[in-house]
């Protein structure tokens, strides 16, 4: 039962019954620590519809819910706010009847419409970074989020595979890679080929900076430099469809697409299909022509298509060269349809892609509406800020990129030095303490990222990230495991945590508290997947902790004297374990049983 809800039928009920007027709409807050009650009715929105005093109003709203609705115990109205007093019967009813569900919180699959999110989408020319974790915790964690709200969901990412970059790498290994591989060098594939685009730009700085000082000016050097021209043939060799080209492509992007498996494989995200750009870039030319045809798009006298969105507030913008072939919009326009097509119960998509991309994806839905598809209204760009660290920007060919696999293994160093400085594993083998070290890195680097709204910039700071202290993971995985040794503790004293306790005199009042902080996991999942915010599941969570924590430390569990309560105590705790789990699971983040 929705006390909420209910209440608001009531007092719409007491309003009409006491002062013969239809009230619209009925304002709750949580009541302040400094009265009594568990929720309030704001009661100065009613003085537009019902005259009168404000507490006189509020005593004879609260009189009527003493009689009408059983779960009201009491009220006390303090000048405009009538603050109710729920029951300690409803809030044990409550517990109970959440008590055994293993995926409280949890709504069953309701419609048919699926969702497509798009996530990660690297280029094959360099490892993933710490943008891109951002970007996968992102994408994954909404993805989980909308199952868990009900949704059907299907995980993907388009890999950007061909072009002028991609070509930079080939064209440095076959210069100077003399025949190395991720196995005669034991790199990871992607770092391999990452090292090869970095030394690109190394070169081509150097004959850029050689031109100049031969008097051709820097305009003409960036546009001419002989290594450049030679990556451009190579582009056009690569799409002329040249054998070795084609062949040394497929053999350095096989080995990037295993260095990158292994990075999601460690970051813990994973996905149902993969769309590559080699086989996508020439999609959306025959819906260009289909659009040309309708009046959508419109020719120029070079021959190059455009369409005009200035009775939108944007721009004109071009969706074909003269030369007929595609620009990215066109790539993406056609890719949106395709996927509708290999997934026919698609009603919406959601595209994890940084907010320097805003105003590409505004054009981009926009052209997909007036082409005529229905889904088109159901598009969201889920756009999120850069994360930058203590010591500046990253950039990609300076070769001063976080790496994402590096900076994995940092957290799992740096979560190990704490974990030994607080010195609780003396029991643990060699091999469970290098698992744990990674479960609190790990957590620690996600729940930073994720407990941010995605539209904020991100200062990334790993130590503070690795605290045992506040709004952390590590925090939180301590609480549960906390929890964990409570249950264990309550079992070897034969404490029977299934028992059905129907009635107590009494709930403590941290109890309350913490059954009122459950009840607002469903309506958090679902504002979660209506914001696309993992934030809110992240930040509801470190809620809960702060509740059990002052729970923990006010209220005696195992030490209870009387029966009934401990066992009631007991299984809170259990249930808060579970949601903590649950919760943790939305974000990809892992709870360890012992810490």
């Amino acid at each position: 039962m929705n006390i909420q809800k209910v209440l608001e039928a009531k007092v719409k009920e007491a309003v009409l019954a006491e002062f013969d007027t239809e009230l619209p709409t009925v304002e709750f807050q949580p009541t302040r620590k400094d009265f009594e009650g568990d929720i309030t009715v704001v009661v100065f929105p009613m003085l537009r519809f019902v005259k009168g005093n404000p507490e006189r109003i509020g005593d004879q709203i609260g009189t009527f819910l003493v009689k009408e609705v059983e779960a009201v115990a009491d009220f006390n109205t303090v000048k405009g706010f009538l603050n109710i007093v729920i029951s300690d019967a409803f809030y044990l009813h409550f517990f109970n009847s959440i008590r055994d569900q293993n995926d409280y919180g949890f709504a069953k699959q309701i419609g048919k419409d699926a969702v497509m999110v798009e996530y990660s989408s690297p280029n094959t020319n360099k490892p993933l970074h710490l943008g891109h974790i951002r970007n996968n915790l992102l994408g994954y964690s909404v993805a989980e989020i909308l199952k868990a709200s009900g949704k059907k969901v299907y995980k993907t990412q388009i890999i950007n595979d061909r072009g002028i970059h991609i070509c930079k790498s080939m064209l440095a290994w076959q210069k100077w890679g003399n025949g190395e591989t991720p196995r005669s060098t034991g790199l990871k594939g992607d770092k391999l080929v990452g090292n090869y685009y970095v030394a690109f730009d190394r070169a081509y700085k150097e004959e850029m900076a050689k031109m100049i000082s031969e008097g051709i000016d820097r305009q003409t050097a960036e546009k001419e430099a002989p290594i450049l021209l030679e990556a451009q043939k190579m582009l056009q060799q690569w799409e002329a469809g040249d054998k070795e080209v084609v062949a040394l492509w497929r053999t350095m992007n096989s080995w990037v697409y295993e260095g990158f498996d292994e990075t999601y494989r460690n970051l813990g995200v994973d996905f149902d299909k993969l769309y590559y750009e080699s086989d996508t870039y020439l999609l959306g030319k025959d819906v260009v022509a289909d659009g040309l045809e309708k009046g959508v798009f419109y020719k120029k006298e070079d021959g190059s298509v455009w369409i005009d969105l200035t009775d939108e507030g944007l721009d004109e913008k071009i969706v074909l060269r003269s030369d007929g072939t595609a620009v990215y919009m066109t790539q993406d326009i056609g890719t949106a349809i395709q996927r509708v097509k290999d997934y026919p119960d698609i009603g919406g998509m959601v595209y994890t892609v940084g907010n320097e991309q805003d105003y590409h994806f505004k054009v981009l839905f926009l052209i997909l509406k007036k082409l005529g598809f229905s889904w088109a209204e159901k598009l969201y760009h889920l756009s999120y800020g850069m994360v930058d660290l203590p010591s500046g920007k990253m950039k990609s060919r300076e070769g001063t990129v976080v790496d994402a696999d590096d900076l994995i293994d940092d957290m799992t160093a740096t979560a190990a030095g704490i974990s030994k400085e607080l010195g609780k594993l003396e029991d643990y083998s060699e091999e469970e303490k290098q698992r744990l070290y990674k479960i609190i890195g790990l957590g620690a680097l996600k729940y930073f990222i994720l407990k941010v709204d995605p539209k904020k910039r991100i200062l990334f700071n790993p130590e503070e990230s690795v605290d045992f202290q506040g709004n952390t993971g590590p925090f939180i995985q301590y609480t549960y495991a906390r929890i964990q040794s409570i249950l264990r503790k309550a079992h070897q004293n034969k404490v029977i945590s299934t028992a059905k306790i129907e009635k107590l005199d009494k709930l403590h009042p941290k109890e309350k508290e913490l059954i009122k902080q459950l009840q607002l996991f469903p309506e958090t999942i679902r504002l979660a997947a209506e914001n696309y915010s993992p934030a809110l599941i992240a930040n509801y969570t470190y809620d809960l902790v702060k509740e059990f924590n002052s729970f923990y430390q006010q209220v005696s569990i195992l030490g209870e004297t009387d029966g009934p309560k401990k066992i009631v105590r007991v299984q809170l705790s259990k249930k808060v374990g579970e949601v903590i789990r649950s919760a943790f699971l939305l974000l990809g983040i892992e709870v360890p049983e012992r810490m």
